[in-house]
């Protein structure tokens, strides 16, 4: 039986880099107004942003340049973003429709299917509630699958799409009042949270009750695995997370504060908080830091950006690439005026762990959609320089939001590699 030593390299590039380092944030030459949302491309390059008085934006370099889409300007509080970064969604300020109590609310709700160049209409479905009511939307890796999640002080309501937004489906929830959606890659895992934390293997058509921990926001790597959430109450707000889809969630070490959003990379390895809050004229200045974590979330550290009214934060698939939106505060003396509120970045050295594994008589090699190019390369002997490129193109699966390969099985040893070109 012939037997084979398979063995996976990196590249210099990837030993030398230091994540440990504090992540150094930028701002950058998007207008300064009240940004409410933020979401990346799997690979960093396309942000999109939106804001409550000044429409949404796009930037196609990883927020060097920024251009102001057509999309209507005021209203905008959640925008998504697919993983090549083509299809958009956006829901804005919800308002409530005339008529007697209860009150009937509907949010705008556009899409875009060319990266923002042209946007269709469709609202999500009006709910008859009372009280405040606000939005979280989440979306599959594709675009396609969409969760559109109404909140009020006495319910809330679950939609679904398909389709882009092009038509929804209510989805049933228990009774509570949930606050936060969160999608797998594929599209048919939700997390929500509120009161309790909800998972869901089907798209929302049942739910399962976690473990009794609060959630205002919640997140998810691309496969569910891994999933991370701000519970507690105003300034005592805490992290945690779960390694099982949900099921049993662990406290972190990250301080308490007013966590107000959570971004992860693909596999969850990496996560991003940032902390604010709802401003008003009464208390205009709600402010908080931006912490990260490079080991899922066991510890975390604070970096060089200043104390801001930090609304939404959003990560490349490997984590390597971050973007936060900051609102600003309400000015005292023009009432409705915004102060400060911008977009900024932060970037650490590309890296990704390559992955390999035998299937079907062939080699099926992996990594994480990275924020650069690498290129796979090959090798039959270590004591040699002979590394050569791959060149079967690589895939990526929309599921995990991985870069896969398929090898034949080498003849006797193989030595693989990714690097930067």
């Amino acid at each position: 039986m012939k037997t084979f030593r398979i063995l996976l390299v990196a590249s210099t590039a990837l030993l030398t880099a230091n994540f440990a380092l504090a992540q150094n944030w930028t701002q950058t030459s998007a207008p300064v107004t009240n940004w409410t949302a933020v979401a990346s491309s799997a690979d960093g390059t396309k942000l999109v942003a939106v804001a409550n008085a000044s429409g949404i934006w796009v930037s196609t370099n990883s927020g060097a340049t920024w251009t102001q889409t057509s999309a209507p300007q005021s209203g905008w509080v959640r925008v998504t973003f697919s993983a090549d970064g083509v299809r958009l969604a956006a829901i804005g300020e919800p308002s409530p429709i005339v008529g007697p109590p209860p009150l009937s609310y509907t949010g705008s709700f556009y899409a875009s299917t060319n990266a923002g160049a042209t946007w269709i209409s469709n609202n999500v479905p009006s709910v008859s509630k009372i009280g405040t009511t606000s939005y979280s939307l989440a979306s599959s890796a594709d675009g396609r699958k969409l969760a559109a999640l109404v909140s009020s002080s006495l319910g809330s309501a679950l939609f679904t799409s398909t389709n882009s937004g092009a038509t929804w489906i209510t989805n049933s929830l228990p009774n509570g009042v949930w606050y936060s959606v969160a999608s797998s890659a594929g599209g048919t895992r939700l997390i929500v949270g509120g009161l309790r934390i909800l998972v869901s293997t089907n798209s929302g058509n049942t739910w399962t009750l976690t473990n009794p921990v609060t959630a205002s926001f919640v997140s998810s790597s691309a496969d569910s695995a891994e999933c991370a959430a701000i519970s507690g109450q105003l300034i005592g707000q805490l992290i945690y997370i779960s390694t099982n889809s949900g099921a049993t969630w662990t406290q972190t070490s990250a301080p308490a504060t007013n966590w107000i959003a959570l971004a992860s990379s693909a596999d969850g390895s990496r996560l991003a908080a940032v902390a604010g809050g709802r401003r008003s004229l009464q208390n205009p200045v709600v402010t908080g830091p931006i912490y990260t974590s490079t080991n899922s979330g066991a510890t975390w550290k604070s970096n060089n950006v200043p104390v801001h009214n930090w609304t939404s934060v959003a990560s490349s698939a490997d984590g390597c690439i971050l973007v936060a939106a900051d609102a600003g505060i309400l000015s005292t003396n023009v009432p409705g005026a915004t102060v400060g509120g911008g977009i900024w970045t932060a970037q650490t050295p590309p890296g990704s762990s390559l992955n390999i594994a035998p299937t079907n008589g062939n080699l099926a090699l992996s990594w994480t959609m990275p924020s650069t190019i690498f290129v796979l390369q090959q090798n039959p002997d270590l004591t040699t320089t002979n590394w050569a490129d791959v060149t079967n193109p690589p895939v990526l699966n929309l599921t995990n939001l991985q870069d896969e390969v398929t090898l034949p099985m080498p003849a006797g040893s193989g030595f693989y590699r990714l690097k930067t070109p």
